[in-house]
């Protein structure tokens, strides 16, 4: 058996260790798939370090499984609408969201109103990229790999999609901007892309940091940090106006879902990538 790299593993946990037969189907049919596909490319589409099937079929297999995962969240996108459209409905909705919205007004002062907007921009279409961006690359320099980026930048780009579609399949209004901190926003309200990007952006973020973390408190603080963050990053939209309580919480769902299949299509490169190692 071919012992993990530090890049593969947390703590002492094998990412390549499939302990579920749910997992071990999914490596069985993905791998299988990817196989077949690679078989069939020419010599040199393949990667030019190694240009053996098994290689390329362990990067197919990553472009299948995130292709896949990604129609996947775009259909729970769907599902959400139907769901916001059923609650919508029978008015349920103001049993949540207006009572979130009271109690985010009743909270509010001119202090923390700036400093919540200041944090809530960290979330926005330039904060989140820059920080994500400054993680990844300290990751590729200290690991020698391009792996880390080319992670992120499929979860990135994937979460994006999801945002502009969601916001354009539901349009939802955002609450009324007497009850908004300004800068005031114009978009659609459903889902919380703020919520969604971090969501994604810092989950894969921990995930790739925790690779190759050998201290458990080095493991507890970076969870703890980026599961802090998430929420206040959620919470901070509704304090502001800026978004109801359940377009952050689709946020959340849809940004978490997304995030760990590209975890998993991750940990399938990983364990195909072995197995290459193992055969050439």
């Amino acid at each position: 058996m071919t012992p993990p790299q530090r890049s593969e593993s947390i703590g002492s946990r094998d990412v390549a260790g499939w302990p579920t037969r749910l997992g071990r189907w999914v490596v069985h049919v993905v791998g299988t798939f990817a196989v077949a596909i690679a078989a069939r490319l020419p010599e040199r589409w393949r990667p030019a370090a190694d240009r053996t099937i098994a290689w390329s079929a362990a990067n197919l297999a990553f472009i299948l499984f995130a292709g896949v995962s990604l129609s996947l969240a775009l259909a729970l996108v769907d599902v959400s609408h139907e769901v916001y459209e059923a609650v919508v409905g029978h008015d349920g909705v103001a049993a949540l969201d207006q009572p979130a919205l009271d109690l985010a007004l009743h909270w509010r002062s001119p202090g923390l109103d700036q400093a919540v907007t200041l944090f809530t921009d960290l979330g926005g279409g330039v904060g989140m990229p820059i920080l994500a961006t400054l993680v990844v690359v300290t990751l590729a320099v200290l690991q020698r790999a391009w792996t880390p980026v080319v992670i992120m930048v499929v979860a990135a780009a994937g979460s994006l999609l999801m945002t502009v579609v969601g916001k354009d399949l539901i349009g939802r209004a955002r609450p009324p901007l007497a009850f908004a901190v300004p800068p005031y926003e114009s978009t659609p309200s459903f889902p919380s892309g703020h919520t969604l990007n971090a969501t994604v952006l810092t989950t894969v973020a921990v995930y790739l940091i925790l690779l190759g973390t050998t201290a458990a408190w080095q493991r507890v603080v970076t969870v703890s940090v980026g599961a802090v963050f998430v929420v206040l990053m959620g919470l901070s939209r509704v304090f502001l106006g800026h978004h109801w309580l359940t377009d952050v919480i689709a946020g959340w769902a849809i940004g978490l879902a997304w995030a760990l299949a590209v975890i998993t299509a991750h940990r399938l490169l990983v364990t195909l990538r072995r197995a290459a190692r193992r055969t050439s």
